[in-house]
């Protein structure tokens, strides 16, 4: 576990290069910043953002050569303050322009099929390209799900990459629920992990 440390703000940036690269082929993401060149300049945007929003509401966590990085919000943070979206509504409409309402239909599939109650969220969770495939991904997961263990919290998470879905099954959680972002979007998996006693 003493591969990953909490960011600093300082690595904040670091965090943010690592999710965009990470999720530049992301279903979700592609769908709504459909094309390439766009997707690549804007994603940073966005990341800064969430990087930021994320350290206030739970855990930004990086390995240290900032391979992998994660963002988990704190049990009773998943869904974002209204206050908070509406201030950043003009930074909203400038990462995604005409795309705004895509990335509105993917939030509410998100708000619509996450459950209520006390869990921590993986909100996001990335691996450099380079270092993808060389279990990366899997080893800064199981350090946010010991935090959860130790808390006797359960964990979630949603996904649009099908390859992923094995991942958060051997890391044993469970499918809750599936769904499609309607006007061609992508397919979603909503899926929990309950605390182990081990």
């Amino acid at each position: 576990m003493s591969d990953f440390v909490n960011a600093a703000t300082q690595s904040h940036a670091e965090v943010n290069r690592t999710l965009s690269l990470a999720f530049h082929t992301d279903p979700a993401l592609s769908y709504i910043l459909n094309d390439d060149a766009m997707r690549r300049q804007r994603l940073p945007i966005l990341f800064d953002l969430l990087v930021e929003d994320d350290a206030q509401s739970g855990r930004v966590v990086h390995s240290a050569g900032h391979e992998a990085a994660a963002l988990w919000r704190a049990p009773g943070k998943a869904e974002s303050e209204p206050g908070p979206m509406l201030s950043e509504l003009w930074s909203m409409l400038k990462i995604f322009g005409l795309a705004l309402p895509r990335a509105q239909r993917v939030v509410e599939g998100i708000d619509r099929n996450r459950p209520k109650g006390d869990f921590w969220y993986l909100h996001f969770v990335g691996v450099r390209p380079e270092f993808q495939g060389k279990g990366w991904g899997g080893r800064i997961i199981r350090e946010g799900l010991a935090r959860a263990d130790a808390e006797g919290l359960p964990s979630w998470l949603e996904t649009a990459t099908p390859e992923n879905v094995p991942l958060y099954q051997r890391l044993g959680f469970v499918i809750q629920c599936e769904w499609d972002v309607p006007k061609g979007g992508p397919h979603f998996w909503g899926m929990m992990r309950q605390p182990s006693s081990t």
